[in-house]
C-alpha cells in the first residue's frame, strides 16, 4: 500500500507518488505566487494549500503554477497538490461555496473552485480540513466525507485526508468510510511526543501523517541543549535535524518557510541521517 519510491525523497500512497516534503502556503497572502515559484525552484515538488481564503491564497497559488508549466520548466505529473474542504466556521465572508446549500453540495463547490483556482484537472490530495466537533465525527462531517468518497471514485481526488484531527476521531473515520484516509495532517507538539497518540493509530490504519509547524510549535524544546549538541555532531541546523528526524519516524513534512536558502536547507536533510539513539531521544525530548 505505501512503498518508497525515491528513497527519502517520495513515497508511492496507493500508486501515488507523494513527495516527502511538501511547501505549505498558509499566510502568504500577495506573497504566495512568488514564494510558490521560489519553493518549486528549490527542488520542492508537492504544494500543500486550501479553498480558505481566510488563510490562503489558492488563486496565487494557481498562478505559480501555470507560470512554470506554461514556461515547461515542470509538467503536471511531477507535482503533488494538495488542497482542502473548509467549513463555514473557518471562513471568512469570501466563500469558495453558497453556505445554504448543504454539505455534499458545498464539497463539490469547493472543489470546483479548487480545480479553477489552481488551473488544473484533478487535484492529488484533497483533505477535510478539520471535523465541525472537538471529539467524534458529526453527521455533517460523514456527509462531507461521503461526498469527497465520490469525488475520488471520479477520478478527480487521487487520495483523501483529514487535517486537525484526535486518535480518536481518526479510528472511527478509519472504521466507518468506504475509502479509507491516505493521510492525516496535524500540527505536532514535541509536548506530546510529537503526536504520538495519532501517529499511533495512522500506524496501525496505514494511514501516513502529515506534519505541520514543526519548528515554530516546538520552540522552546528545539532551543534545548539536547537539540543543539545533534546538531552539533551531525555539522547541521537544528531545524534540518527536526524534519530529519520527522522523516526517520514515517512522517511527511510541511514548512512553510520564506527564505531561499532555509528552503534548499529543508530539502538537503534527506542527505542525513541520524542515529537510532538520536531519534529516540528527541521522540522523547519533552519528557
Amino acid at each position: 500500500m505505501i512503498a518508497t519510491d525515491q528513497p527519502g525523497k517520495s513515497l508511492v500512497v496507493h500508486g501515488v507518488e507523494v513527495p516527502t516534503f511538501l511547501y505549505g502556503t498558509a499566510w502568504k497572502e500577495e506573497r504566495t505566487e512568488g514564494l510558490v515559484r521560489q519553493a518549486l525552484a528549490a527542488g520542492f515538488r508537492g504544494i500543500d494549500t486550501a479553498n480558505q481564503r481566510r488563510h490562503y491564497n489558492e488563486s496565487g497559488v494557481g498562478a505559480a503554477l501555470a507560470e512554470v508549466l506554461a514556461a515547461g520548466d515542470l509538467s503536471r505529473d511531477a507535482l503533488f497538490l494538495q488542497t482542502k474542504y473548509t467549513y463555514r466556521e473557518g471562513q471568512d465572508h469570501r466563500l469558495p461555496y453558497d453556505p445554504a446549500a448543504d454539505y455534499p453540495t458545498q464539497v463539490r463547490q469547493s472543489f470546483e473552485s479548487s480545480l479553477e483556482h489552481l488551473g488544473v484537472e484533478h487535484i492529488d490530495s484533497f483533505l477535510l480540513h478539520g471535523p465541525r466537533t472537538r471529539r467524534g465525527l458529526s453527521e455533517a462531517d460523514r456527509q462531507v466525507w461521503r461526498a469527497m468518497e465520490e469525488l475520488h471514485r471520479e477520478g478527480r481526488a487521487r487520495l483523501l485526508g483529514i487535517s486537525n484531527v484526535s486518535a480518536e476521531q481518526v479510528a472511527t473515520l478509519c472504521e466507518i468510510a468506504a475509502v479509507k484516509p491516505a493521510f492525516v495532517q496535524n500540527r505536532c507538539f514535541a509536548r506530546q511526543g510529537w503526536d504520538r497518540e495519532v501517529r499511533a493509530v495512522c500506524r496501525r490504519e496505514g494511514v501516513v501523517y502529515q506534519g505541520f509547524s514543526l519548528l515554530t510549535a516546538n520552540q522552546a524544546e528545539l532551543a534545548s541543549r539536547t537539540m543543539r549538541e545533534i546538531a552539533a555532531q551531525h555539522d547541521r541546523t537544528v531545524p534540518q535535524v527536526v524534519f530529519r528526524f520527522a522523516l526517520q519516524v514515517g512522517m511527511i513534512c510541511l514548512t512553510g518557510t520564506t527564505d531561499p536558502e532555509h528552503m534548499r536547507d529543508d530539502l538537503a536533510v534527506h542527505d542525513l541521517v541520524l542515529a537510532e539513539q538520536e531519534v529516540d531521544t528527541i521522540e522523547r525530548l519533552s519528557e
